[in-house]
């Protein structure tokens, strides 16, 4: 569906401005690398080290070292994240960063290449979109009081993807591999910068296909048989194009395009307890018209002038658009003697078991699936001035940034009935009337502006930043339109790190930060407050010259108030937002990394790596919910947040040459409860059954890979995720039990020219 959506001016006056300054190098050769840089928000892992506040970068050999493309999978290295898995191939990853909620990744900041990239950030931020982790270049995560240049969600932290950069030289590179459940995969790219009469001209083509069958089954039924048909298609064509003109003032113009096509077979229902505990990969029938379409485009223009040695500005306009399409089942009708009943309900054994028995065709009733159909959109300009000064000793690199940004989400939805017989067969369909299950509209006008300086003074880094973003607010609600309204927000954060470099291999880190994570305009309206928080945190870093021992260790302590939660996380109740209370988060983080084959200068290296992370997330308040439907409700001062390990811990080792390499790395994720409540039964707060209430496993998996150099462009890999073909409960959301991915072998090719 398309609807027309105003543009707002989206123009940031002031910024753009710098003046020409005679003195300038001409065309400086060693300033290209400097957009690049800019759109980074750690940059390398050395600059990780000199950062005040908990960063880390995962680079090219960190995604295809173990040959991942889950994302899960990939960001277990970094201490202090928590993921909720969701589909077993990261499609829909729930992300949490010291402590916040972690649905949908709606409390962290997600940008690809510095550019906000969840469909709507501001209107939507827990939306179905995340970008593939396959296909980029680098991943980096910001923690702690280094985020005062990103927002809007500041309570948990920043993500950065980054895809491919066009390259310098002439480079093409494909990497082709097949494993189990006949998954596909196939990234490649070519690209070049070429000196013309006009200045460097650069190009990047890029294509990323990833597609499975799935490693579920769904129950058959006389009129289904497609039951293997459970997987996924994706399909990202990208391009990239720059210039950089010859001029007396150093320029950089760079222009990206990108597309993602994909199409899943998922579906919101899980499994009853017995059943998980039987076969964890089954479907019911009742799952089998499950499936999402979405659509998404992307496609920003940069430009970056360096007026002087000490001074450039990065200016971006972007835009992107997303349509999806979720096409699942939703709750249960008309089942005899027993009326409607929740999917959560059913299989938790509510009436009798009345319920499950229509979910795996065994019994009559009516199957309600839902056309949660949406349209999001985004648009903005962002301008960033950096200015390196000196005030006597100190050394001075100020970084001033404002952004006008505009977003919306609009909801089209209407409700499918399918009439099921006692065998499972289909007799009747209600398509339903378009619109008849929400049709709204939300909107965003934010207004954004930063200022941080990272001031240097011996051994000392302070850097201190504030932030501030105007928010106005729009709800439509087509259907109703005494619930339409408008409203305004105003919101600041702000923190001071600090670093203290003993010597070149040592240093420590403290800061102290108020974050952010705004309500939303229907949440705004209904009288939600933002999240705010106070993190405090401190660690310290070691790396010797040879980058042979690397370590890192902070505790850190972040008090969250008027915490913001959805209320029926795959329940059947208002699906609005609410405000919990107070969540008190602290713990520690560790990572260590070393390799004797460095430090002893061998012939081989032998990689060692340790991701370890403790957390201890509380309530700090009775929760205010008691809608039955909302996994937050009934919760208990002291009780734990909902998914948010004790301990998690990930370790890997390696065995390295020129020719040849053998990697294998260990997961550990502890148990969770999956309600505030903390019950360990499937029963919701008012004692009704519920398949989304209980705890998750606490489970330890084991990868393997292997590869083999055939000649300076070749190269052999092979592996195996979940070695011991583990089975494990992942997740009880959106509807009861789901299962991690079972044993999962490869093997592919990669070419470099």
């Amino acid at each position: 569906m398309h609807e027309p959506h105003r543009h707002p001016l989206v123009f940031w006056v002031g910024l753009l401005c710098a003046p020409a300054v005679a003195t300038a190098a001409a065309n400086p050769p060693d300033l290209g690398p400097i957009m690049l840089e800019r759109i980074k928000v750690v940059k390398s892992r050395e600059e990780a080290g000199s950062t005040p506040g908990s960063a880390h970068f995962l680079d090219e050999s960190d995604i295809r070292q173990q040959s991942y493309a889950d994302v899960n999978r990939i960001l277990r290295k970094v201490p202090g994240v928590y993921l909720r898995e969701e589909d077993g191939y990261g499609l829909f990853p729930n992300i949490s960063l010291r402590g916040v909620d972690t649905s949908r990744s709606a409390k962290i900041t997600i940008m690809e290449d510095g550019v906000l990239t969840a469909p709507a950030p501001y209107s939507a931020p827990a939306a179905y979109y995340s970008p593939s982790a396959g296909r980029m270049s680098g991943l980096e995560v910001l923690k702690g009081s280094s985020q005062v240049k990103y927002g809007p969600q500041t309570t948990g932290g920043v993500i950065n993807y980054l895809s491919t950069p066009i390259p310098t030289e002439q480079r093409t590179y494909v990497r082709s591999l097949y494993g189990s459940y006949n998954e596909l995969r196939v990234h490649a790219f070519t690209g070049n910068t070429l000196d013309t009469p006009v200045g460097k001209i650069g190009y990047l083509v890029e294509g990323y296909v990833r597609r499975a069958d799935g490693f579920k089954s769904i129950d058959r039924t006389p009129d289904f048989r497609d039951s293997e048909d459970t997987g996924f298609s994706n399909l990202e064509p990208m391009i990239k194009l720059s210039w950089e003109p010859n001029s007396s003032i150093y320029q950089r113009f760079e222009f990206k395009y990108g597309h993602t096509d994909r199409d899943a077979n998922e579906t919101y229902l899980g499994l009853s307890e017995d059943d998980f505990n039987d076969d964890p990969f089954r479907r019911y029938s009742a799952s089998r018209f499950d499936n999402i379409d979405t659509q998404h485009d992307r496609t920003y223009l940069r430009h970056l002038i360096a007026p002087t040695d000490n001074l450039d500005i990065l200016t971006t306009v972007y835009y992107a658009g997303f349509e999806r399409n979720w096409f699942k089942l939703h709750d249960l009708r008309d089942i005899p003697g027993v009326g409607n009943m929740s999917l959560s309900g059913a299989l938790a054994g509510g009436a009798g078991g009345a319920g499950l028995a229509v979910l795996k065709g065994e019994a009559p009733g009516t199957l309600m699936v839902r056309n949660n159909s949406r349209e999001y959109g985004l648009q903005g300009i962002e301008s960033v001035v950096h200015y390196a000064f000196d005030t006597g000793a100190l050394r001075h690199e100020l970084a001033v940034g404002g952004r006008a940004h505009y977003d919306y989400v609009r909801r089209f939805q209407r409700d499918e009935l399918f009439v099921q017989e006692a065998n499972g067969t289909i007799s009747s369909q209600d398509p339903g009337t378009p619109g008849d299950a929400g049709n709204r509209k939300q909107e965003t006008n934010a207004l954004a502006t930063y200022i941080q300086d990272e001031i240097r003074y011996g051994r000392w880094t302070f850097m201190p930043g504030v932030r501030f973003e105007h928010l106005d607010y729009e709800f439509t609600d087509f259907a109703n339109q005494s619930n339409s309204g408008s409203t305004s927000n105003n919101l600041w954060g702000g923190g001071l790190g600090v670093v203290y470099v003993w010597n070149p291999a040592w240093s420590t880190f403290g800061g102290a930060y108020r974050g952010f994570s705004p309500a939303g305009p229907s949440g705004s309206l209904n009288g939600v407050n933002e999240e705010t928080s106070l993190g405090l945190e401190l660690g310290t870093r070691y790396t010797d010259p040879n980058s042979a021992l690397r370590a890192e260790v902070v505790g850190f302590l972040t008090e969250f108030d008027d915490l913001i939660v959805i209320d029926n996380i795959g329940g059947t109740g208002t699906g609005q937002t609410e405000n919990f209370g107070e969540v008190r988060a602290y713990g520690a983080e560790v990572f260590l990394s070393y390799d004797p084959g460095i430090a002893n200068k061998w012939a081989l290296h032998n990689p060692y790596f340790v991701s370890f992370t403790y957390t201890n997330a509380e309530q700090q308040n009775d929760a205010a919910s008691t809608d039955p439907e909302s996994i937050f409700s009934f919760g208990e001062k002291g009780n734990k947040v909902p998914y948010i390990p004790e301990f998690q811990l990930t370790a890997g080792a390696g065995l390295e040459t020129a020719k040849w390499g053998v990697n294998a790395r260990v997961i550990y994720v502890d148990e969770t409860f999956t309600s505030a409540s903390n019950t360990t039964a499937q029963v919701d707060g008012a004692g009704n059954p519920d398949a989304r209430f209980g705890k998750t496993d606490a489970y330890w998996l084991m990868d393997l890979t292997g590869r083999y150099q055939v000649s300076s462009k070749v190269k052999l890999l092979a592996g195996v995720h979940n070695l011991l073909d583990k089975e494990y409960l992942v997740s009880r959301q959106p509807h009861g039990p789901r299962p991690g991915q079972p044993r999962f072998l490869y093997a592919g090719l990669e070419v470099q020219l």
